[in-house]
């Protein structure tokens, strides 16, 4: 007797189809995220419900969740750090392992003698309302051993999804009509049901959960019925806090049989004249190679740059074209820049930064850290 392999690996037809979809075309808060991505890649939702759960048990897929907008829930920045070079692995092992507020953790490296080249350990990092970014820095600092860091908390957003499979067929130069909107970085507060359901909510789906009714057990968790855990979900996307539905594929890592989804990892830097950032942070956000696009204040260490960008791919000198496009549809529309870098991704690990405040005392407490003493000052 034989059985038929489902296939796992992204660049199978019907795969393509659903991740295509899947990745980062979902925005808001989905009540059916799995018959959704069926109907719009024409996919039978059983077929779409078997793909996804054997790509998340292969790895090809290596989360599967509603994500919520952190950077309105948590104070965040994107942080790089100096380390000698004896203590970067051990440093990258605690930020990506014990640290559940660093998210994004890349090792990057650039040209020798550019602005910052000695920083070669990057991370995002959230800590929870009501506690202090900088502290949490201090204490990462002394734990990995860094010899400094650099904090750059995003005061606008222009670009923030995926799309990996999706941005291989992107000609370049390739940008929308208009110049993208710039998104505020603000934090909300919220009451304890709106935190309870956004925690329900936000936790990536296991395999026994790929199923068309998502969030009735969700809703149980919350202590509500399904009707009243939507409404209060479609409450936070009003306010902004609801990101996308979406499979998370691996970045770089190599899967079974080979196959990437990607091979390279470019953070763009551009330093624009100051009072001139949210333009020029729109122009560059129009362009659809990129990923994630943002305004943050990188100081003299990085050549003062303010508007920064990022984009993957699978071939190294065609994201080079394609920076360099933005850095001529910059110059065309007379926006000057004093200096641009490219840094480039190595070894990585994506996870979500965990934004919950309990989850940050909890934290405290196991680190045999006092709690008040990381909070925020006032």
């Amino acid at each position: 007797m034989t059985t038929t392999r489902i296939p796992v690996w992204p660049s199978d037809p019907v795969n393509l189809e659903i991740l295509s979809v899947s990745e980062d075309t979902l925005s808001g808060f989905q009540a059916d995220p799995f018959g959704e991505i069926a109907a719009r890649c024409n996919v039978p939702p059983e077929t779409v419900l078997e793909r996804v759960r054997a790509m998340l048990e292969a790895g090809t897929i290596r989360r599967v969740r509603q994500t919520v907008q952190a950077t309105r829930l948590a104070p965040g920045a994107l942080v790089a750090w100096k380390l000698p070079a004896a203590k970067l692995e051990a440093a990258f092992e605690f930020m990506a392992g014990s640290d559940p507020f660093s998210g994004h953790v890349v090792l990057r490296s650039t040209d020798q003698g550019a602005a910052g080249h000695e920083f070669r350990l990057w991370t995002t990092l959230k800590v929870p309302q009501g506690f202090s970014l900088l502290r949490h820095c201090q204490y990462l600092q002394t734990r990995v051993g860094a010899e400094a860091f650099r904090a750059m908390p995003a005061r606008r957003l222009f670009v923030l999804g995926v799309g990996h499979l999706r941005r291989r067929l992107v000609q370049v130069g390739s940008r929308s009509d208009v110049p993208t909107e710039a998104r505020s970085t603000d934090v909300i507060a919220l009451d304890p049901r709106q935190w309870a359901v956004l925690a329900a909510l936000k936790r990536e789906l296991t395999a026994h959960e790929i199923r068309r009714d998502v969030w009735t057990s969700r809703a149980a968790e919350a202590n509500l019925s399904r009707e009243d855990f939507e409404a209060v979900a479609r409450e936070l996307e009003g306010l902004g806090l609801i990101g996308r539905f979406s499979t998370f594929l691996e970045h770089v890592k190599e899967l079974d049989g080979g196959e990437r989804v990607t091979r390279y990892n470019a953070l763009f830097h551009w330093a624009v004249p100051a009072g001139r950032e949210l333009e020029a942070g729109r122009e560059v956000g129009r362009h659809h190679i990129l990923t994630h696009a943002y305004w943050r204040e990188a100081g003299p260490e990085f050549g003062d740059v303010n508007i920064m960008g990022v984009a993957h791919g699978l071939d190294k000198d065609l994201l080079l074209e394609h920076k360099r496009a933005i850095d001529q549809h910059l110059s065309d529309i007379g926006m000057p820049f004093t200096y641009t870098n490219v840094f480039w991704g190595g070894r990585s690990e994506i996870k979500p930064s965990e934004v919950l405040p309990g989850a940050y005392e909890r934290w405290c407490r196991d680190s045999d850290l006092d709690p008040e003493i990381m909070k925020e000052a006032g």
